[in-house]
C-alpha cells in the first residue's frame, strides 16, 4: 500500500512521552529504535481492517522517533512499519511489511490471527535468515489512541499494612465464570469482579488484596490453538501498558478502573500478576509483532557471539533485556501507569530473577531493582518477587532487597510434607511458622517479606492436594508429561473422588490443617481462589491451557464446602484479631528476664520447651509453638500483641496427648479451635492437664490468666 500525506499535516512533535499521547487537540506519537532507519506511521479505520494511510515520523531525537498529528483523537486507530536492515546474525530483524504493535499502547483493537505472514523470515524455510515480503496488517491486532478521562471520585488506595495483608490470587475470568450473581454478558471481565455480590464475598472471606493473574494484553499461542486450547493464565505478554480485551465487556479502559474503584471502596488492594522477564515473540523462528520488529537487538538479550540466537533464561524462547535504559525505561514506565492512572496497589513479577539478572548474573544491586527501590511511586506500592526462573543461579529465595516480599516455594513445600506426614519436617516446618528467618531475616527485612502458600495458580488446587497422589493432566494434550511430578501431595487412600466417609472426613480435617497452618503462621499468606470451599481441577496440576470448567471456580459448593468458608473465615478473623500472628519483627527466642517469657517457646508434647534431640528426631510429628506477646518491650508494642497463644501441630496418625505448657503468669488455657472439632471453642484447661490431639488435627488456645 502506497498512500502520500501533505508534509504539513504531520508536525515534529516530541519525543516525550513515550507512546501516543492525546492533549485534547491532537495527538503525539513517539516511538523508541536505535537502529530503525524510517518509522511509517499506520492509520487504521475503526475496526482496524482497513489501512487508511501511512506517515512517516518526521523528527529521530535522542534514538527516539517522533510527531504530532493535530487532527487525531481517541479512538484512532493505528500501528508502525519500521524500516531498518534484517541481519539476524547482527541481531537486527527489521521488516516494513510487518505492522507493529506500539510498546506503549494503552490500548489494543481485534486478536492475532496466525499465519506466515506475522512471520519476519519465511516461515516455510528451514531457518530464519530468508527475509518475507508477505503483508502482515490484516492478521494483526492494532493499537487505539485511548482518553484517559475517568472520574475516580473519592477513590483511594486502601494501603493495607503489609502485616495485615491477605493476598487472595485469582482470575478475571475464571472467578466470575460461572458466578450466579453476574450477569452473563458481564461474566469472565473486570464489570463482573466489580459486581457487589462477588465484591461483598471477598470482604466478607476476609481477605485484603485480590491477586489477579496476568490482565496484560497477550498472544494465544498457535500451537494451543492447534490443540483446540487457549492461552489461559496469559502469561504470553504483547502490551505492558493495555489491558487484554477478553476481560473487557465494554473494551474501555474505563472498565478496569471502575473495577479498582469498587474493590477499593471495599477496602480491598488489587495487585496484578506482571510479566516483564519475556514476550510473546518467542525466539529466531517467532512470529515479529512488537519489539523485535522495532529494535530486536535493544529490546531482547541475545547471545553475544551469536546475535542471531535469544538467551532463553525464561523457558519461552526469549528474555526481555533490561539492561537496556530504554527497555528498562518502558518496564518502569509501565509500572508507574498501572499505579497512577490505573489505581493498582501493587505487583507481583513472573520469574522475577531474570528482573534482577545482569550479564553476569543475578545482582539485587541490578538497575531494574535499584530503579524500585528509589521510585517514588514503586517504592510505596506491594512488590512481590517469585524469586526463580530456569537461568544460571536462577533460585533466589531471600536473596532480593529490602522493600521487596518474595513467594516461599519451601513454606508449600515443608507445610505439605509434614501433614503428609513425611519423617523429619517438623523442624522445617517450625522455620516456615517463623516467617523463615533464616532466609529473611537480614537489612531489616521484616516477616511479611515471606510470602507463605501452600496452593497456587500453578499445582495441585488444595482439594487436590489431599486427593491426588499423582498428576492427572491429561486434558493438555501432551500425554500427562507436563506439569509437576514432585507435589508431596496424598490421596489419603484413593486416587481422586470416592464416596468412603472416612476418606472424606479425613481429607476435610487435612484441608483445615493446611489452611490453619497459612493462615497463622508468621509471614504474609496468599490464599488460592477456592480453596475456602475445596475448589478442584480434578488432579490438573498445570491448568495454563483449560479455558474451560477444570479452571472456572465452580460456585456449586457442598455442605463440606460451606463449612470450611466459615471455617476459613473464622482463621482469618483469628489471624487479624490477634496481632502476634501477624508480627512486624522476627521472634528471637530470647528470654525477658524481667517477665520471665520469650516472645516464641517451642514445646514437646509433654508440656517442656523441645530440646535438640527432640528436633533431631525424625519421627517425632507432634509440638507446640507457644507466642507470647509479653516479651517485647513495652515501647515498641503494637497494640493488643501482649497476648500468648499455644499452637499444637500433631501430624501423626493418632492421638498424642498434650501437656498444657507453664508460662509466667498464666493458669488457663482456653481452645480456640480444634481441626478435628471445627466447631468446639472456648473449653478451658487447667497448666498441667493433658489435652488429646488427634491424629493429624491442629489446635490452637489462648492464655486465661
Amino acid at each position: 500500500m502506497s498512500v502520500s500525506v501533505p508534509k504539513t499535516r504531520i508536525t515534529e512533535g516530541l519525543p516525550y512521552p513515550l507512546g501516543a499521547t492525546w492533549d485534547g487537540l491532537g495527538v503525539n506519537f513517539a516511538l523508541f529504535s536505535a537502529n530503525a532507519t524510517k518509522v511509517e506511521l499506520c492509520l487504521f479505520d475503526a475496526t482496524g481492517e482497513t489501512e487508511l494511510e501511512r506517515i512517516e515520523l518526521p523528527e529521530f531525537t535522542d534514538e527516539v522517533w517522533h510527531g504530532y498529528l493535530p487532527d487525531a483523537r481517541p479512538p484512532t486507530v493505528y500501528g508502525y512499519r519500521v524500516h531498518g536492515p534484517y541481519e539476524p546474525e547482527n541481531g537486527h530483524r527489521f521488516n516494513p511489511n510487518k505492522l507493529l504493535l506500539d510498546p506503549y499502547a494503552k490500548g489494543h483493537v481485534g486478536q492475532l490471527t496466525w499465519g506466515p505472514e506475522v512471520f519476519g523470515y519465511q516461515l516455510e524455510t528451514e531457518d530464519d535468515l530468508t527475509f518475507d515480503e508477505r503483508d502482515s496488517a490484516k492478521l494483526m491486532p492494532k493499537c487505539r489512541v485511548t482518553d484517559p478521562a475517568f472520574t475516580w471520585g473519592r477513590d483511594q488506595s486502601p494501603r493495607v499494612p503489609w502485616e495485615r495483608t491477605i493476598f487472595y490470587e485469582t482470575h478475571v475470568r475464571g472467578f466470575t465464570k460461572l458466578h450466579p450473581a453476574v450477569p452473563e454478558e458481564l461474566r469472565g471481565t473486570f464489570a463482573g469482579l466489580a459486581v457487589k455480590e462477588v465484591v461483598d464475598y471477598l470482604r466478607a472471606l476476609g481477605v485484603t488484596s485480590v491477586e489477579l493473574l496476568p490482565i496484560h494484553s497477550f498472544i494465544n499461542d498457535s500451537l494451543l490453538l492447534d490443540k483446540g486450547l487457549t492461552n489461559y493464565w496469559g502469561y504470553n505478554t504483547i502490551g505492558f501498558f493495555a489491558p487484554d480485551l477478553r476481560y473487557s465487556a465494554s473494551n474501555s479502559t474505563g472498565e478496569f478502573k471502575a473495577m479498582v474503584a469498587h474493590l477499593h471502596a471495599a477496602h480491598i488492594e488489587v495487585i496484578l500478576d506482571v510479566v516483564y522477564n519475556h514476550t510473546a515473540e518467542g525466539n529466531e523462528r517467532g512470529p515479529t509483532l512488537s519489539y523485535k520488529g522495532i529494535d530486536n537487538a535493544s529490546y531482547y538479550r541475545l547471545i553475544p557471539d551469536q546475535r542471531r540466537y535469544y538467551i532463553n533464561d525464561t523457558g519461552t524462547g526469549n528474555t526481555v533485556n533490561l539492561s537496556h535504559p530504554r527497555v528498562l525505561q518502558m518496564v518502569t514506565d509501565s509500572l508507574r501507569y498501572w499505579v497512577q492512572e490505573m489505581h493498582v496497589d501493587g505487583f507481583r513479577f513472573d520469574l522475577a530473577t531474570i528482573l534482577g539478572r545482569e550479564p553476569d548474573g543475578f545482582d539485587e544491586g541490578g538497575g531494574f531493582l535499584d530503579s524500585c527501590r528509589q521510585d517514588p511511586v514503586l517504592s510505596s506500592v506491594k512488590l512481590i518477587a517469585e524469586p526463580w526462573d530456569i537461568g544460571p543461579g536462577g533460585y533466589q529465595v531471600g536473596q532480593f532487597p529490602p522493600g521487596w516480599a518474595e513467594w516461599n516455594d519451601r513454606f508449600r513445600d515443608t507445610t505439605r510434607a509434614f501433614w503428609k506426614g513425611d519423617e523429619g519436617e517438623a523442624s522445617k516446618l517450625a522455620a516456615c511458622l517463623s516467617a523463615s528467618a533464616d532466609l529473611f531475616n537480614k537489612r531489616g527485612r521484616k516477616p511479611w517479606a515471606s510470602v507463605n502458600f501452600i496452593t497456587a495458580h500453578d499445582g495441585f488446587t488444595l482439594n487436590d492436594t489431599v486427593s491426588y497422589d499423582d498428576k492427572h493432566n491429561e486434558a493438555n494434550g501432551e500425554d500427562n508429561r507436563d506439569g509437576h511430578s514432585d507435589n508431596r501431595s496424598w490421596n489419603h487412600g484413593v486416587e481422586g473422588p470416592t464416596d468412603d466417609p472416612e476418606i472424606i472426613e479425613l481429607r476435610e480435617r487435612q484441608k483445615r490443617n493446611m489452611l490453619a497452618t497459612l493462615l497463622l503462621a508468621q509471614g504474609t499468606p496468599m490464599l488460592l481462589a477456592g480453596d475456602e470451599f475445596g475448589r478442584t481441577q480434578g488432579g490438573n496440576n498445570n491448568a495454563y491451557a483449560q479455558d474451560n470448567e477444570i479452571s472456572w471456580v465452580n460456585w456449586d459448593v457442598s455442605p463440606e464446602g460451606r463449612a470450611l468458608v466459615e471455617f476459613t473465615r473464622r482463621l482469618i478473623r483469628i489471624r487479624q484479631n490477634y496481632p502476634i500472628l501477624n508480627r512486624a519483627r522476627f521472634f528471637t527466642g530470647e528470654y525477658n528476664e524481667e517477665l520471665g517469657v520469650k516472645d516464641v517457646s517451642w514445646i514437646n508434647a509433654t508440656g517442656e520447651e523441645m530440646k535438640p534431640e527432640d528436633w533431631d528426631d525424625g519421627m517425632m510429628r507432634c509440638f507446640g509453638m507457644m507466642m507470647d506477646g509479653r516479651a517485647q518491650a513495652t515501647g515498641i508494642r503494637r497494640p493488643g500483641t501482649a497476648e500468648t497463644l499455644l499452637w499444637v501441630l500433631n501430624a501423626h496418625h493418632d492421638v498424642v496427648e498434650f501437656t498444657m505448657p507453664e508460662c509466667a503468669g498464666i493458669r488457663h488455657w482456653s481452645l480456640l479451635f480444634d481441626t478435628n472439632a471445627p466447631e468446639a471453642r472456648n473449653e478451658s484447661f487447667d497448666v498441667g492437664d493433658t489435652y488429646e490431639v488427634t491424629g493429624r488435627s491442629t489446635v490452637l488456645f489462648r492464655l486465661r490468666v
